[in-house]
C-alpha cells in the first residue's frame, strides 16, 4: 500500500515538474522572440527612407536630363538658323563683289550709290543677328553642358544608394532568425498548453506575437533587392552618358570648334551631345520608377515590422 502511495505521488511530482519546465520554456522563447525580432522595423524604416531620397535624386537626374535635352534641341534650332543667316551674307558679299564699279558713269552713280548702301546695310544688319545668335547658341550650349554635368552628379549619387540601399546579409540574418523563434515560440506555447500549467498571459502573449510576426515569413525580401539592382544600373548609365554627354557638348560649344572650318564637326558633336542627354534623361526615368516601386516592396515589409513590433511589447 505504501509503494503505491510512493509511486503516485512520484507520479504527481512529475507531472508537476512536466508542466512547470514547459511552462517556464514558453516565458523563456517568448523573451528569446523578442529579442530576435526587435529593432527590424528601424532598418526596414531606413531603407524605405533612403529609397524616398533616391527617388528625389534621380527624379532631379531625370528634369535635368531633360533640360539638357530640350535646350540641346532649342540650339540646334538656333544653329540650323544663325547658318542660314552665314549663307545670306555671303551671297550679299559675293553680290556687291559683282556689282561692276569700273563701268558706272556720274548719271548711274545715284543709282550705285542706292544699291551698295542697301546691300551694305544689309550684310550689316544681318552681321548684328548673326553676333547675337552665337552668343544665344554659345549660351545654350553652355546650359546644355552644365545640365549634363548636374545629371551625371545626381545619377552617380543615385547609383551609390542604390547599391547600398538594399537587404545585406546582416538584416536577412536577423529576420530569418526572427522567423525561426517564431516558429520555435509555436512549439513551446503548444506543449506549454498541452502541460495544462502555462501561465494565460504568457500563452495570450505567445499567441499575440506568432499572430503578428509570422507574416516574416512570407514577405517577398528579393524583390526589395531587385528593385534596387534595377535602380543602381539604370542611374549607373545615366551617370555614364551624362559624363560622355557633358565632354561632348563642352567640346561641341569651345571655341575651337566653333570657330573652325569643320562646320560638320560642330554640328556632329551638338547631335551627340543631344542624343547622349535623351539617353541620361530615359535613364535617369527608368531609376526614378525603379526606386518608387523599391518603396512599394519596402511598405510591405515595414508594416509586417512594425505589427511585430508592437505584438513584441
Amino acid at each position: 500500500m505504501k509503494t503505491i502511495k510512493f509511486i503516485s505521488v512520484s507520479i504527481l511530482l512529475g507531472q508537476c515538474a512536466f508542466g512547470a519546465a514547459f511552462g517556464d520554456d514558453l516565458s523563456v522563447q517568448i523573451q528569446a522572440t523578442r529579442s530576435a525580432c526587435s529593432g527590424i522595423s528601424d532598418a526596414m524604416t531606413n531603407l524605405k527612407k533612403m529609397a524616398g531620397i533616391n527617388t528625389a535624386v534621380t527624379a532631379v537626374g531625370t528634369v535635368t536630363g531633360g533640360v539638357a535635352l530640350g535646350t540641346g534641341i532649342a540650339k540646334a534650332s538656333v544653329d540650323r538658323e544663325l547658318e542660314a543667316l552665314i549663307e545670306k551674307v555671303k551671297k550679299l558679299i559675293d553680290e556687291k563683289s559683282k556689282i561692276p564699279v569700273e563701268k558706272i558713269d556720274i548719271e548711274n552713280r545715284s543709282e550705285f550709290d542706292n544699291q551698295l548702301m542697301e546691300i551694305s546695310g544689309s550684310i550689316s544688319s544681318t552681321n548684328e543677328k548673326i553676333s547675337q545668335l552665337e552668343q544665344k547658341s554659345k549660351t545654350l550650349g553652355n546650359v546644355r553642358t552644365g545640365t549634363l554635368a548636374t545629371t551625371a552628379v545626381v545619377d552617380t549619387a543615385g547609383t551609390i544608394i542604390a547599391v547600398k540601399n538594399q537587404v545585406d546579409d546582416d538584416l536577412q540574418s536577423r529576420i530569418d532568425n526572427c522567423v525561426a523563434q517564431v516558429k520555435k515560440l509555436q512549439t513551446a506555447k503548444a506543449s506549454a498548453q498541452v502541460a495544462e500549467t502555462a501561465d494565460s498571459a504568457d500563452i495570450s502573449k505567445a499567441t499575440q506575437i506568432i499572430s503578428a510576426c509570422r507574416d516574416w515569413e512570407y514577405v517577398n525580401l528579393t524583390d526589395i533587392n531587385k528593385k534596387a539592382r534595377g535602380a543602381a544600373i539604370s542611374s549607373g548609365t545615366g551617370a555614364a552618358l551624362a559624363v560622355v554627354g557633358t565632354i561632348t557638348s563642352a567640346s561641341a560649344n569651345s571655341s575651337t570648334v566653333r570657330s573652325g572650318e569643320n562646320k560638320d564637326k560642330e554640328k556632329n558633336l551638338n547631335t551627340a551631345s543631344n542624343v547622349l542627354a535623351g539617353g541620361a534623361t530615359g535613364a535617369s526615368a527608368v531609376a526614378t520608377i525603379f526606386n518608387a516601386t523599391q518603396i512599394g516592396a519596402i511598405k510591405k515589409a515595414v508594416a509586417t515590422a512594425d505589427k511585430c513590433e508592437e505584438a513584441l511589447n
